[in-house]
């Protein structure tokens, strides 16, 4: 008997997924997760407030970015929500009036958990790279890590793995320096 092929999900099957879950549509399927647990949600947080503060707001830092929490990315067919996620203002200068984001951003961050690294990872690294996003960030709480990627000819470059508290100034955020210990809980 002949496999019946995959329904494609649709936007309007990731609106139907309750509001405390994450929903994405990765390579047409729908994937929902938990909304993270709080030392997950800890880390990207407090990375969220260590990036923001000197980018977006200009505080102590350079600005010249948008940095914001769980955007909603509408990459082609995929639609990804990334942890974290920042946009050079020279390249768009005004956040979109709509609810998503059709231009892929410039970095993005996923803080990995035992429910999302295999996704995070296998799935939507490879998107990322197929998007062109120059630069991706990936934090586990569990091991206490940060690794930095840099897209160099559409392969993912690992440029650096920081752990624990260790100062980090690393390539897009490179103009300023804070420490690690504060992302863990």
């Amino acid at each position: 008997m002949a496999d019946t092929a995959k329904k494609l999900a649709t936007y309007e099957d990731l609106l139907a997924v309750p509001e405390n879950r994450v929903a994405e549509i990765v390579h047409g399927q729908l994937y929902s997760s938990p909304r993270p647990a709080p030392k997950y949600a800890r880390a990207s947080s407090s990375l969220g407030i260590e990036v923001g503060s000197p980018y977006d707001k200009g505080d102590g830092g350079p600005g010249g970015w948008w940095i914001l929490d769980e955007p909603e990315l509408h990459l082609e067919s995929d639609v990804l929500v990334p942890d974290l996620a920042g946009w050079r203002r020279e390249w768009m200068p005004a956040l979109p009036e709509t609810a998503w984001f059709e231009l892929p951003p410039d970095w993005v961050c996923e803080t990995l958990s035992p429910s999302t690294a295999h996704l995070d990872r296998a799935q939507k690294m490879p998107l990322y790279a197929k998007n062109n996003i120059p630069y991706l960030w990936l934090i586990d709480p569990d091991i206490r890590t940060l690794e930095v990627y840099e897209l160099i000819k559409g392969k993912w470059t690992l440029l650096e793995i920081l752990d624990e508290d260790k100062m980090v100034s690393v390539a897009p955020f490179d103009a300023t320096e804070f420490s690690l210990a504060l992302l863990w809980a």
